[in-house]
């Protein structure tokens, strides 16, 4: 049984920078060892993990969480280490740093196994703990990142044009670019871009972000291009969802290099969304609401005998 745990919440005023309004969510900070991560929480039920991408944080799920909970779940936004307000002692980041932090937060609230859903760097992320503690994995989606399990295509290359500058991005350069219609398919207003982009002028902003790339992301997505996760097989159903506006992950593309998933995992299916791109959640986030709630229901059975 799934008991959350019952931390004292903060206000946004005890905030520095101040967290973007969001109705309806409390903020918690979830202490575990070298690491006090914030957590944003709604609703009660079964529990399910939102995981943000880059460089969004919890804010990315304010228009997700409200219809997630609605529908009877307990929703879990963690700021991933280096994102938003979650601070730790050490500022490395290794490849499974972020999956230990998962895990960690999830024994603290005392959540057994919950549905996993992550966008880009939360992608990987699901797709790592779906892999190693597949016992924890009710179901997962995965937005706008391939399976742990793909082959690798040179069509693929595209996705990769921002990490240049990632790997080598200073204090003080703004991270809005990223926003830009390469990867959105509807612009970003200013207070939007604001709510996620506050969080740079903090000190050693940039320093995180060249060690988020250099020490996870590389290493990651050479795993994933040699063919490692092939030879691991996929416990937990997954769903990958790509927005048809993002270039590099054309549906054509996306079903090339997902074939014969049947090798690879128990069960996996895609699915494509109009009139988004690679920023599928602020594009379309009914969309991807509807996505997950249908695929949550269509596995309670069998996270229940996986359970």
């Amino acid at each position: 049984m799934d008991v959350p745990a019952s931390p004292q919440p903060s206000l946004h005023r005890d905030w520095s920078p101040p967290l973007p309004i969001a109705p309806g969510f409390e903020h918690l900070v979830i202490e575990t060892p070298g690491l006090r991560s914030h957590v944003a929480v709604m609703g009660d039920g079964e529990p399910v993990v939102l995981l943000h991408g880059f460089p969004q944080h919890w804010w990315e799920w304010r228009r997700i969480a409200p219809r997630l909970a609605a529908h009877g779940y307990r929703v879990i936004c963690p700021d991933l280490r280096g994102s938003g307000w979650t601070e730790a002692d050490d500022p490395e980041i290794g490849r499974t740093s972020m999956l230990a932090d998962l895990v960690a937060v999830l024994d603290v609230l005392r959540v057994d196994s919950a549905h996993v859903v992550g966008h880009d760097l939360g992608a990987v992320v699901a797709g790592q703990v779906s892999y190693a503690h597949p016992e924890r994995v009710r179901s997962v989606v995965q937005l706008a990142v391939p399976p742990g399990f793909m082959t690798f295509s040179t069509k693929l290359l595209p996705a990769f044009t921002h990490m240049p500058a990632l790997l080598r991005h200073r204090q003080g350069r703004s991270l809005s670019w990223l926003f830009g219609p390469q990867y959105a398919a509807k612009p970003l207003t200013d207070d939007v871009l604001d709510g996620y982009l506050r969080v740079q002028a903090r000190a050693g902003f940039g320093a995180a972000v060249r060690r988020l790339y250099r020490g996870m992301i590389v290493p990651e997505a050479i795993r994933l291009s040699s063919g490692y996760y092939q030879r691991r097989r996929l416990r937990p159903p997954m769903l990958a969802v790509f927005g048809r506006q993002d270039g590099p992950f054309a549906e054509q593309t996306v079903r090339r290099i997902c074939r014969g998933s049947d090798r690879y995992a128990d069960r996996f299916d895609l699915a494509f969304v109009d009139g988004a791109a690679h920023f599928i959640v602020d594009d379309a986030p009914d969309a991807v609401a509807d996505l997950c709630l249908d695929w949550f229901a269509r596995n309670a059975g069998v996270a229940a005998q996986r359970g």
